[in-house]
């Protein structure tokens, strides 16, 4: 192929620097088709007026926080080398379209001779004019064209020879023709840039001519499925961690008490994410489905213990006939929740000391890690907070509130 010499700085003027990592632009191009973090595909039956909308497009996106290497995927300013035959000249020296064509594929594109054999491989010998015959348009005009009756011929006096512009490579799906706009988001949530560049694109894109469409692909297409994936997920979690607590207490209010755990590992996991700056992203939403797991394991720590503590003193009020009155639930909860605070805080302690390092880890994988461990290690904080000096305050009210209704409190069996 022969390129048109352009000076540096007009080469220079037609790239644009996309900075990503090797691993992932591939996964991006062959999951999405699209070699950055978004792309704004522009669908049409014309390259010239897809090119147009792709440039407003682009306009529009410039400046959005969050945008980065911002670019039109080249879709025209390709350079070609058109040789258009002189029909009434080749008819005036006896040729035929045919014996142009053969000199131009053996000048230029090269003409199959034979094929050599070696050992058991085989190669095919080629042979086609020489560099310094083929490498601009002066030496391409003056090839020679054999003729029958009037010798060889200069090629330009039976073809034309030019340069003419057209697209560097035609991209076409679902039978249209497609250009696009790409660009990375840094330093800001994916769903958000992308939310504020759909607003704007709205906004000037409100009549586009039948057949022209836009549509959002890259990483996005993969946030949009992975909402759809959680919204199924995190119910179904809620709902096995509550009948895995059920199963455990066979008791739907004790399954419920240790359920309020979650609400404030939430709040924890939530302000570390914010601190440390991290976006919302999957990586984060499956930290927190991790994170549901780790706060009712600590509370199930609690909640057994403190049922432990009921079952003492109804044993000892048992046998002596007395009345369970609001001090001694006082007393035996607060002997629940403190006289075994050692196993509680091993089992928070485990989880943190084997989280934290991650936290300041730089090494292959640790950009994925840190999402999925900020909102653990900030939940399990605070719900171990929660469940240390709350959960037994709870336990207490919800044990009077029985004692005042039922003049008894409900204590699970110990094989529980």
């Amino acid at each position: 192929m022969l390129f048109r010499s352009m000076p540096v700085e007009s080469i220079l003027m037609r790239l644009m620097i996309g900075w990503t990592q090797p691993i992932i632009n591939r996964i991006n191009m062959l999951s999405t088709g699209i070699r950055t973090d978004v792309g704004v595909k522009v669908y049409g039956q014309n390259l010239d007026s897809i090119n147009v909308f792709a440039q407003q497009i682009r306009n529009a996106l410039n400046g959005i926080p969050g945008v980065k290497d911002l670019y039109v995927e080249p879709i025209t300013g390709g350079k070609y080398i058109d040789i258009a035959v002189k029909r009434d000249e080749i008819g005036r020296y006896g040729l035929s379209v045919d014996d142009v064509n053969t000199i131009i594929e053996s000048a230029l594109g090269g003409m199959k001779l034979t094929t050599t054999v070696e050992g058991r491989q085989r190669f095919s010998v080629n042979i086609r004019f020489g560099q310094d015959f083929r490498n601009n348009l002066q030496a391409l005009r003056r090839l020679q064209v054999p003729t029958m009756n009037f010798g060889p011929v200069p090629l330009e006096a039976v073809a034309d020879i030019k340069f003419t512009e057209g697209p560097p490579m035609i991209n076409s799906e679902n039978a249209a023709l497609r250009g696009a706009v790409l660009f990375n988001v840094r330093d800001r949530d994916l769903a958000g840039t992308v939310r504020d560049a759909q607003d704007k694109l709205d906004k000037l894109l409100t009549r586009l001519p039948k057949g022209y469409y836009i549509e959002w692909s890259g990483q996005y297409e993969n946030l949009i499925r992975s909402e759809r994936t959680l919204k199924l997920i995190l119910p179904v979690v809620l709902l096995i961690i509550f009948l895995a607590m059920y199963f455990a207490f066979h008791s739907a209010r004790e399954a419920f008490f240790s359920l309020i755990s979650i609400p404030f590992a939430l709040i924890g996991g939530a302000f570390m994410v914010y601190f440390w700056g991290v976006n919302l992203s999957a990586a984060v939403a499956v930290g927190f489905i991790a994170l549901f797991g780790l706060a009712v394991e600590t509370g199930i720590v609690m909640v057994i213990y403190l049922n432990d503590a009921m079952q003492q003193l109804v044993a000892q009020k048992g046998n002596s006939k007395e009345a369970i009155t609001r001090e001694d639930l006082r007393e035996y909860v607060i002997a629940g929740a403190a006289k075994r605070l050692r196993p509680k805080l091993m089992t928070v302690s485990v989880s943190l000391f084997a989280l934290i390092p991650i936290l300041w880890s730089s090494g292959v994988g640790s950009d994925v890690m840190k999402p999925i461990v900020l909102p653990m290690v900030g939940g399990v904080i605070t719900s171990a907070t929660h469940i240390l000096l709350v959960t037994p305050l709870i336990f207490l009210m919800t044990k009077e509130y029985e004692l005042k209704k039922y003049g008894s409190i409900d204590v699970l069996d110990a094989k529980h």
